[in-house]
């Protein structure tokens, strides 16, 4: 086999890593993959590592012993991170977004592969090292939310239903109060869905009384999973004030002005 040139290796390495993030590589790998020294593939990556990180992508890790390798995680600075939340803030300043029951318009955000790509990256940033194995949304709204920060943390998403599919098979459910209109709702997951003793994110896109994070971590009691972190993309001004969790959120919906309607959005506690 040839041996490749290392301005091609250099691009090779960097879409490789970067669509596998999180996941340890061995040096093997590429070495085999190029038919190249491991010292030339060791210098390769020290280069790649030197620009991702410089270009504000994200943070080569190398793991030296046997089982060793490298690890492309992620990274979205704070400046940088605040800076593209704006632009998301700018874009829900637009239109008649208050909804009834005190909800707010998002559909075009969570349909914007540019906005979503910011979200994902924010969160992946921030739960970077929570140890998390698993991410667990509802239906629908949460979905494209965990998928793009499943993608950027390298982890599976699971999504709860309110009402059973045939085709999911076996199911747990559980009931819980939804604290906007006092009735009890449903949330269920297929049994082969999440694993025992699973380390779980939990999703969604707004929060207002907490009831849907509240069937979610009832959930997670079913299948002895631990919690280890709470992140929704919008928080209301009408929110509980004694939620019963800690979470994180991009977005902070404010009180309406109400001679001018207009709205408040600032940063969210992520940001804090």
């Amino acid at each position: 086999m040839t041996k490749i040139k290392r301005s091609h290796r250099l691009v090779d390495i960097t879409q490789y890593l970067l669509s596998h993030p999180h996941q340890l590589i061995s040096m093997t790998y590429f070495v085999d993959r190029f038919n190249t020294a491991k010292s030339s593939i060791s210098e390769d990556v020290a280069i790649v590592k030197d620009q991702l990180q410089a270009a504000g992508v994200g943070i080569v890790e190398t793991v030296s012993g046997v089982t060793g390798g490298v690890r492309f995680i992620p990274y979205l600075a704070k400046d940088q991170a605040k800076s593209e939340v704006l632009t998301i803030i700018d874009q829900l300043k637009t239109g008649d977004r208050i909804l009834p029951g005190g909800y707010f318009y998002l559909t075009d955000i969570l349909s914007h592969p540019k906005y979503l790509q910011t979200i994902g990256r924010v969160l992946a940033t921030k739960y970077a090292h929570s140890g998390a194995t698993a991410i667990l949304t509802a239906a629908t709204k949460g979905v494209p939310l965990a998928q793009v920060v499943s993608m950027y943390l390298g982890i599976p998403y699971v999504m709860a239903r309110r009402d059973s599919k045939v085709t999911e098979g076996p199911t747990v459910s559980v009931n819980y109060v939804a604290r906007t209109n006092g009735r009890v709702e449903k949330l269920e997951v297929t049994r082969s869905s999440l694993a025992e003793d699973s380390k779980v994110i939990l999703i969604d896109d707004f929060l207002n009384s907490g009831g849907t994070i509240h069937g979610m971590l009832g959930i997670l009691k079913e299948f002895n999973s631990q919690c280890v972190g709470v992140a929704v993309l919008c928080e209301s001004y009408r929110r509980e004030a004694d939620l019963s969790f800690e979470f994180d959120s991009l977005i902070k919906l404010g009180q309406p002005n109400t001679e001018t309607g207009e709205l408040s959005l600032e940063f969210g506690s992520i940001f804090d």
